[in-house]
């Protein structure tokens, strides 16, 4: 059974764009799941796409903006 590829907080700011500050506190918030591993977080590469599934605006939400 292959595992899931967990990935840094840096992975994850690397791919969405956003400084490493940025993802801790969408951790924190609750709005990214993370995993504990000693002092460090990993994230989960599933947990990622959801939280970018759940963010993503339609073009129509983007018109109101």
């Amino acid at each position: 059974m292959p595992r899931e590829r967990l990935l840094t907080v840096a992975e994850v700011a690397d791919h969405m764009r956003v400084s490493s500050m940025t993802v801790y506190r969408l951790i924190k918030a609750g709005s990214l799941k993370a995993v504990r591993v000693g002092k460090n977080y990993r994230i989960r590469t599933s947990d990622l796409d959801a939280y970018l599934r759940s963010s993503s605006v339609d073009s129509h939400d983007a018109e109101r903006a």
